[in-house]
């Protein structure tokens, strides 16, 4: 991508800790401290739609136990949707969010493209299935922004997922996320024809940054809830902080 379209500042998983993680609820304070961008993990259910959630498992998150009985599984990615959208996402937070839902991305999308907002989807697939799932989130991405000017950006750990979300939609930016600079970090990221590198913060410095931009690549950042950080990478001269902290850092920086 020759312009960067997205904003600096990102909300992480919608508005850091100060409300239930993955959530619409998460999106609408993470908006009112101003952010434009938010990020948020996405897996498929057992009938193939995507979701908001982090975990494999259920349980911290959501009244799993409670809802579906300690015998069912707690993999998030083995029950229906129908069954995951009556989980309350929201009490293990705070009262004050009590039956906030697990939203699909459909839901997320049509809030911030009502809103003008922006997003960074990361694929996190249930192991075993991480290929198909870039694939499916890929294919939904394309459909929910097929009018928008800015298509979400999709990244992940996982090689496999975004092989899959690169074969089936290989016009939607993609970024490489990493918490480790293996020796073939940049050909990996050239070679899965990303826009973005997604670092862990403190892996940024002079050189790693240097090479990223001359290789024609952004060099986001997660997760930076320090100020003292944040001052680092924008003396690098980073692209994208991904940040808990939406009431620490104000998003027009």
């Amino acid at each position: 991508m020759t312009i960067w379209p997205y904003p600096r500042w990102i909300a992480h998983r919608g508005a850091g800790k100060l409300a239930p993680e993955n959530t619409l609820a998460a999106f609408r304070l993470g908006a009112r401290y101003g952010y434009r961008m938010f990020e948020c993990d996405v897996k498929l259910s057992s009938d193939g739609v995507p979701f908001l959630m982090h975990d494999t498992l259920l349980a911290r998150t959501t009244n799993s136990r409670r809802h579906l009985g300690t015998a069912a599984s707690d993999i998030g990615g083995e029950h229906p949707w129908g069954l995951l959208a009556q989980l309350d996402a929201g009490s293990w937070h705070s009262r004050a969010f009590a039956g906030e839902p697990l939203p699909s991305l459909e839901n997320i999308a049509r809030y911030c493209l009502r809103n003008g907002h922006f997003l960074n989807i990361e694929i996190k697939p249930t192991p075993g299935v991480e290929r198909p799932t870039g694939e499916v989130v890929a294919q939904h991405a394309q459909r929910l922004w097929r009018d928008a000017s800015t298509p979400p950006l999709l990244s992940s750990f996982s090689v496999d997922a975004l092989r899959g979300a690169q074969a089936a939609v290989p016009q939607l930016p993609r970024g490489l996320l990493l918490d480790t600079l293996r020796p073939d970090w940049l050909e990996s990221a050239l070679e899965l024809g990303c826009v973005a590198v997604v670092c862990n913060h403190a892996l940024w410095d002079p050189s790693t940054v240097t090479q990223t931009h001359n290789a024609g690549l952004r060099a986001l950042s997660y997760t930076v809830n320090d100020e003292w950080a944040a001052q680092r990478l924008l003396a690098l001269g980073t692209d994208g902080i991904i940040t808990d902290r939406v009431d620490l850092f104000a998003p027009q920086t």
